[in-house]
Parts: structure tokens; sequence; C-alpha cells
């Protein structure tokens, strides 16, 4: 086997044999294969497509470079969620333990933030004292004595994808959707959870801008998924607007505790008793109600046992940044848009977000929003707040939020596009 041949068969619109897909994954994460060599792979995938049998096989051995997790051992079923990411997207904050109150176990591997999208660990990670990297014993003790864990995913889950993601992101080629699909398939299952609920975001501050492309990967993950005898199940939901009133770290932590407590934007709730129930009956669980779950107050106990027992304090006060600046409304009438990639960018350029991994966050960066499509608004009004501990970025900010809402003359109608798009299992 040698890698020249399998970059031909590709670049020329051939299917790459089982044979093929398990050496060269193997060869590349143990160095055999050079980056420039897997970069040309990867764009000829990105170029040529890649059908189901191949994708199925690429992430069976993305899985195969590592270790493979076991729940077994809990008495209640599992089920996770994988969000594809989006702006103000704190949904695993609040769904976590509002799952686990209801009877399951959800074992949440979760990422950092990288550009305009969040990163549930940066946020979490504002609460004082808690910590992200656990080990598989403490994972598992976590999840046991509270029912959620939300955690760092350890170097040994697919270390394969951690390799090629990293050349990815810097050859041109992470649109690719098979490579997509492999990339967050084979650390779900690798992860070992019983069943999956996927939220494939769609719109401005998605990666999948429209809902065919959007489709096409749920489809294929979904695929992946019951390949692999997970149960999985896609809802595609809309990102052309922020969701909540909040882009950023400790902003969105205090927006998601606001949810555990019964109140919180409409929108956020709405998307966190769906996936909430997505979850349960991907799981078995019939007869548990979330939306009681949240009322009575035991959604809001577990996730504070969560947090504790990761080393976090619940009821430490959160990080506020130093500097704040108001944008208000240029005119009265009614919001028709609001722009979720200009927030997202902008809450990245005010220091919620990293442009590269290394680069640190600040915990209390972000934007506020005062105001949603569909509200009625008056000229000066304020519109949103930005905040950040360094004055000088707010000028870098405010221009990526130029042109990033509309207000149309009062009385003007505003059809608002529903959260849940489409539902693919």
């Amino acid at each position: 086997m040698d890698v020249i041949s399998v970059i031909r068969t590709k670049r020329d619109r051939g299917e790459l044999s089982p044979e093929q897909i398990d050496w060269v994954i193997d060869a590349y994460t143990r160095g055999v294969v050079a980056d420039e060599q897997m970069s040309a792979l990867a764009m000829a995938i990105l170029l040529n497509g890649m059908n189901r049998a191949e994708i199925a096989r690429w992430t069976a051995a993305m899985i195969a470079s590592g270790e493979r997790m076991n729940f077994d051992s809990l008495s209640r079923p599992t089920a996770d969620k994988h969000s594809t990411g989006g702006v103000g997207d704190k949904i695993t904050l609040p769904l976590a333990p509002l799952v686990a109150a209801c009877g399951a176990a959800v074992p949440q591997l979760s990422g950092r933030g990288l550009g305009h999208t969040g990163g549930t660990l940066d946020k979490l990670e504002s609460i004082p004292g808690w910590r992200a990297l656990l080990s598989n014993e403490e994972m598992l003790h976590v999840l046991d004595t509270t029912g959620a864990v939300i955690c760092a995913a350890g170097d040994g889950l697919a270390p394969a994808d951690k390799k090629l993601y990293a050349l990815r992101d810097v050859t041109g080629t992470v649109e690719a959707i098979p490579l997509i699909a492999s990339s967050i398939m084979s650390k779900k299952i690798a992860e070992g959870t019983g069943s999956l609920v996927l939220d494939v975001k769609v719109g401005t501050g998605a990666f999948m801008k429209n809902i065919e492309d959007a489709r096409e990967l749920a489809s294929t993950m979904v695929g992946l998924g019951t390949d692999h005898g997970v149960k999985t199940v896609a809802l595609l939901t809309d990102m052309s607007t922020p969701l909540g009133l909040t882009a950023g770290n400790a902003l969105e932590i205090r927006e998601s505790v606001e949810v555990l407590a019964g109140g919180g934007p409409s929108d956020v709730v709405e998307l966190t008793l769906a996936l909430a129930r997505e979850m349960l009956d991907a799981a078995g669980i019939k007869d548990a109600d979330p939306a009681k779950a949240l009322a009575d107050g035991s959604a809001m106990d577990v996730w504070r046992r969560m947090i504790a027992a990761q080393g976090g304090d619940p009821d430490a006060a959160l990080p506020v940044a130093r500097e704040q600046h108001v944008v208000t409304a240029s005119a009265s009438g009614v919001l028709t848009r609001l722009d979720a990639y200009a927030v997202g960018v902008g809450a990245w350029r005010l220091g919620a977000g990293r442009a590269r991994k290394e680069d640190p966050v600040q915990a209390g960066a972000g934007i506020e929003l005062h105001a949603k499509p569909g509200d009625t608004v008056t000229a000066g009004q304020p519109l949103m707040t930005l905040h950040t501990d360094t004055p000088e970025k707010f000028e870098y900010a405010l221009a990526s939020l130029e042109g990033s809402y509309d207000v149309a003359p009062a009385g003007t109608a505003h059809s608002a596009t529903p959260i849940v798009l489409d539902r693919i299992a």
C-alpha cells in the first residue's frame, strides 16, 4: 500500500477500498504519511466526495486509532447531544443537567470556541474552580454520581481525528461534508454513548449556510450513527439570529442559569426542551417531562452537583468585563433582522473567542442583546451592549456590526423563522 495510489484513486473520482482507508488513517496517525500528502487526499475528498460505505469505513478507522469508552456499569441509559456550533448556542449548559434530572446519563464531551462560534468548555471555565480535564475514571465517577458530565475529550479518543482536524483547519478543507461527518461521529461513537441527538445549525451564524447542505450533513451523520449501532436523530435548527440574548462566556453561563431557574429567553427554553425530548426518547425514557424538571428545580439541582463535582463553585460570582459600550437603534420601528454571524464576530473580536487554539479568551467579554427580531424599538434605544476588558477592541468589534440589523417602519409584519426546521432520523 502506498499513499500516492490512494491519493490518485480519489483524485480520479474512484472509490477508496476498505484496505486503502484503514491503511492511510493508520499510517497518517503514525507519521508514515506526511501532512502534505494527507492534505492532498483531503482536498480530493472535498472536491470529489465519498459514498456512504467509504464514509462509514473512514469513521471506523478513526475510531480504531484510539480507545473506546464504555458506560455499561451505569444503571441509567446514556444519551448525548452534539451541536455543529453557532452564536449564543449555550444549549448544552442547561440541557445536560435537565436530561439527567429526567433519568438519563449524559456523557457530554465538548470543545472550545474557534472563530465566531463559542465553545462550551470556555464558557464553563468562567466559573471559578471548574475544570474541563478529567481522567476517564473521574468522568465516569461524575457521571455515576450526578447523572451528567461536561468535559474535554481525552487524547486517547480518536487521535487520528485530532490530527486530521488540525490539518484541515489550515488547508481549506474544513468544508468537506464526509470529513465533517466522520470527525464528529468518530468522537461520539468512540465516547460510547448509547444514543445521540445532533443539533445541525443552518443560517448565517452556522457552518452550514443553506438547508440543503445541512440536510446532507445531518443525513450522513445519522447514517454513520446507525451503521455503528448508536441510535441517532438530527434536528436542523435556525442560526440566522443569535440564540438567546447573550454571546460570550460568563454572559452565557448567567443566561443558562436563568433557564435552569425556570426563566430565560423563550428561544433557548424552546430548543432546550425540544432536544431534551429527543434525547429522552432515544434513550427509551418515555414518562419524563423535561418542562416539569425545569419548573420544579430538579434540573438546577443536577447543575449544581455537576459543577461542584468538577471543582467549580456554583454560588461564586461570575467574571464581569471592565468596560462596556452601548449600541443604540438608528431609527424607530420593528427590528426585522439581527445577523448571527456579525454578532458572533463582534463577540470574538471583543475577546470572547480565539483565532488559534492556543489563544486565551476573556471570561467576561461578549455581546448582550436588548432586542430580537419582531421587537418594537425606538431611535436611541439600546440594542446591544458590548463587554470587554480591553476597550481598544470596541472599534474593531463595531466594524463587524455595521449593517448587522434592519429596522422597518412601525406596523411592519415580521414573520419569525421557526427554531426547528426539520427532523432527520
